[in-house]
Order: structure tokens, then sequence, then C-alpha cells
């Protein structure tokens, strides 16, 4: 009986991934097939997703060995800082790099300035661009974490026995970067394949159109369900064939324990001012387009912004706070049903684990597309926008409140579930009184993450608004449409600044009283 809301869960989280595949799957027997503009979409899709992870991977390498090998004062605060892209909403950060690289950009204006042309993002370079800049942050996290998890006996062995530069990457770096890489570049090349709101803006037209980008073109201009959802699942197919080529590549590096020393590395002055380069370049492409933002954005305030704001930023904050609880229900009910079963049917918990995770091999687009023909038939689709948009969000964040709640839940177990059944501690009294307290500070983080990515969404709300409604990115892309740049720049920061709110407070309850 403890596990029936894992169960219940469970199937809700089926029904909202795989579910769509059944009316994609009809509709699609009823389109001609691929024909050039399917396979030209297909072509752009994998090149800029392949750009993308590549250049991503290539510049977090860089980045995360410069900043592993040297502490300084503010490392910790800039790290925190440079993270800030990969949650910020994806139509914020188009502006953002708009005001850095953009025609009107300060480096277009430098550029003419000197008698040169303006630069142009429009298109593949601007897709790329913005891909890399969402995702370089994450690919730097994820090959810092390996570099550091090395232990410092290594390094010091290293230093002791003067092994050149070559040597130290070939058999202390390269397996430990090795070791997250292609995890990295699988997940930054899904996050690009099933990128909408980047696509939107800085296509440039047919010639740059994605997978994700027809979806939207086939149901809201063309109203042709039946290539809207040979797309989809077209996208499908790519999607979960990469994340299972994920898995068969992911390793570990096989260092073994350590003594838990502090970490020591001594790599000389060439490599500090190499290093120093390094991190002041990656700060700069990263930090400059934020301060453009803020910049821009507080003009954007003070001139005013649209009587149309306030009720998109209401409709925002609901949708942000109902999918971040909805999310939240679903991550604890099958996070205890994963942790219940582990010891009893460990391939059915990692099989229910891997359920947990499908929404990565979807995109919102092509979920909402499956949700738009299931609805189509029995009632008016555009009439369930509103809830359509929190369950697709909700699910959307599982995967990333799964893997915060999972492992914390199971030390709960291992530590107190024992003693928790032999005093009879069950149901909603075991839940109130061991589990919640010690789930604060992770749920509170994985609440905030799934608010604030909601917050920012631009995919289902695309293809389901009528025109009188509207979230603050659905607003933002309509201001821009209109050309009214400095509105949009201010909703935008008001967006940033709403996204920044709810994930500190979220984080701050989590942390408040904390007795685990």
């Amino acid at each position: 009986m403890r596990l029936l809301p894992g169960w219940i869960g469970l199937a809700a989280v089926l029904a909202l991934t795989l579910g769509p595949l059944i009316p994609l799957g009809l509709q699609a027997g009823a389109a001609p097939g691929f024909g050039g503009p399917e396979w030209g979409a297909l072509r752009f899709t994998l090149l800029q997703s392949g750009l993308s992870a590549g250049l991503s991977c290539l510049g977090g390498v860089v980045l995360a060995r410069a900043l592993s090998r040297q502490r300084f004062p503010g490392r910790r605060l800039l790290l925190s800082v440079m993270g800030a892209p990969f949650i910020l909403p994806a139509i914020v950060a188009v502006l953002a790099l708009s005001a850095v690289w953009g025609r009107s950009g300060i480096l277009s204006d430098v550029l003419a300035a000197l008698g040169l042309g303006r630069l142009d993002i429009y298109g593949l370079p601007g897709v790329v661009l913005a891909h890399v800049f969402f995702n370089l942050p994450l690919v730097t996290r994820l090959v810092l974490q390996e570099l550091a998890a090395v232990p410092a006996e290594h390094w010091r062995l290293a230093a002791h026995l003067g092994l050149s530069r070559g040597t130290v990457f070939r058999y202390i770096e390269w397996p430990a970067i090795r070791t997250a890489l292609p995890g990295a570049f699988v997940l930054v090349f899904l996050l690009s394949v099933t990128s909408f709101a980047v696509v939107l803006a800085l296509g440039g037209g047919p010639g740059a159109a994605t997978l994700e980008l027809e979806i939207y073109q086939a149901l809201s201009f063309d109203f042709d369900p039946g290539r809207a959802a040979m797309l989809a699942l077209a996208q499908y197919a790519l999607c979960l064939s990469l994340g299972l080529v994920a898995l068969r590549l992911a390793r570990q590096a096989g260092f073994g324990p350590g003594l838990d020393l502090a970490l020591t590395r001594l790599d000389g002055a060439a490599y500090r001012r190499a290093d120093a380069l390094v991190i002041g370049l990656g700060g700069l492409f990263l930090l400059t387009p934020l301060a453009m933002l803020a910049a821009r954005g507080v003009e954007g305030l003070i001139a005013g912004l649209p009587a149309a704001t306030w009720p998109a930023a209401r409709l925002s904050l609901v949708v942000a706070l109902s999918s971040s609880a909805l999310g939240m229900a679903l991550a604890l009910a099958m996070a205890a049903l994963i942790a219940g079963l582990r010891r009893a049917a460990p391939a059915r918990a990692r099989l229910i684990e891997a359920a947990g995770f499908l929404a990565l091999t979807a995109s919102p687009f092509a979920l909402g597309a499956g949700i738009f023909l299931a609805l189509r038939p029995v009632v008016d689709p555009f009439a369930l926008a509103v809830p359509v948009l929190i369950a697709v969000n909700a699910v959307m964040a599982l995967p990333f409140s799964l893997r915060i709640l999972l492992p914390a839940l199971e030390r709960v177990e291992a530590d107190y579930g024992r003693l928790a059944a032999s005093l009879g501690l069950a149901g909603w009294s075991r839940l109130r009184y061991l589990t919640l307290p010690r789930l604060r500070r992770p749920a509170g983080f994985a609440a905030g993450l799934a608010a604030a990515f909601s917050m920012g969404d631009l995919g289902v709300i695309a293809l389901f608004a009528p025109p009188d409604l509207a979230t603050l990115p659905l607003a933002i892309h309509r201001l821009m449409g209109a050309y009214r740049m400095q509105a949009a720049m201010g909703v935008a920061l008001m967006l940033v600044g709403l996204c920044l709110v709810i994930f500190v407070v979220f984080e701050r309850l989590g942390a408040a009283d904390d007795r685990a």
C-alpha cells in the first residue's frame, strides 16, 4: 500500500511520455512521407546539434581544465554566476546574446565604428552560438566534477615524478574527462535537438528550420496533423537512439579511492597565465550578455511595460507553481517506489528509474503535438492550454527532480528504514515525521529548479495559446516579432527576476529548519 502512489505516478508519467505516441502513430500513417523540407529539417537538426554539442564540449573541457588547476579568491562565486545561462529562459538568452552579437549589439557597433560590416547572427551561426552559451556552463561543471574526483595523491605523485604535461593529460586528466564527455555530448545534443525558442528566434527562415520548428509550423500554420505526427515520431526515434548510445558509452575512470587529501596541483607559471586567459575569455563570453541584458532591461522597465505584461506574469506564476507541485508529487512518489523496490526487485527498480528519464527523449513540442491530436476529436485543445502546459512542464522537469531526490531518499531508507518498520511507522506518519524532514533541502532545490524551468518555457504554450493568452516568454516573443525590443528587454528582465526569486524562495524554504 505504501508503494501505491509510486505506481500511480509511474502510470501518469508513462501516459504523458509514451501515450502521445499513439495519436502520433495513427496520424503519421496519413502523411505522404519524408520529402525535401523534412529531410532538410532533419539535416539542419543534426548539423546544428552536432556543432553545438561539439563546441560546447570542446570549450567546456578547456575551461574545466583551467578552473581545476587554479584556486583564486571568488572562484566559487564565479562558478555559480557562470552557471546562470543554464537556467536562463531561452527567449531571454536570445535577447541577451542579441545585445552583444546582434546587428544592434555592442560588437556590431565597434565593427561599424571601424568601417566594417555589422554581424548577422541569424541562421546556423546564431543557433549554435545560443546553444553553446546555454550549455558551455553545464559541460564545464560536469567535467570539472570528474576532475575534482581524481584523488589528490595522483596529482602529487605526478609532480613528484616530474611527468610532462602530455603524460599528465594522458594518464590522469583524460580518463576523468572521458568519464563525463560522452554523457555531456549526448545531453547537449538532445537539448539542442529539442530546442524551440532559440531556433524560432534565430533560425532565419526555411533553410534553418529544425524538426521541432517544422512540427510547430505543421500544426500552427499549415494545420497538417499527419505531417506533424511524422516529424514528431522521427524526433522521438532520434532522441531515444542517442539516449541508448549514451548508456553504452558511459564508463568509469577507475582511479580507485583516495585519502581525501586537499587537492594540490603544481602546474607552473606558464599554466597560470594560459589558464587566466581561458577563464577570462570564458567569463566574458558568458557574463557580458547577462550584463547587457540587465542594463537594457532597466531601460525598458523605466520606459514602462506593456499592459499585457501583468496578466502574462500572473499566468506564468500559476503555471510555474502548479507544474512544480505536480512534478514534485510525481518525483517523490516514483523515488519512494524505486527505493522500496531497490533491494527486493533491483531489476524492476532500474526499469522504473529509466522510465522516469523518458522525458529526456522527447521534446515538449512532441508531447504537446501528441496531446493536441488526442484531444482534438473530443474537446477544443486551445481551451485546455493551461492544464496541458502544466502537465507537460511537470513531466519535463521530472528527470532533474528525480535525480536530486532519489539518492537522498535512498539514504533515508538505508539509515532509518528498519527502525521505522520496527516502530510500525508507515503511511502519512512515516512521510510526515521521517521522510519529508530529511528531504526538505533537496526537495526545495528540486522544486525551485522545476519552477524556474517552467517559468521560462516557450514550447507548448506557443502551440496551444489563443491570441488573448500568453505567458511571459510568449509575450517577449510577440514583442520581438513586433520589433518592440526595448519593451521586450524590460519584460525579459522581469522574467529573469521572477525566476531567480522563485528559485531562491524554494531553496530557502528547503534549507529552513533543516535537521537532516
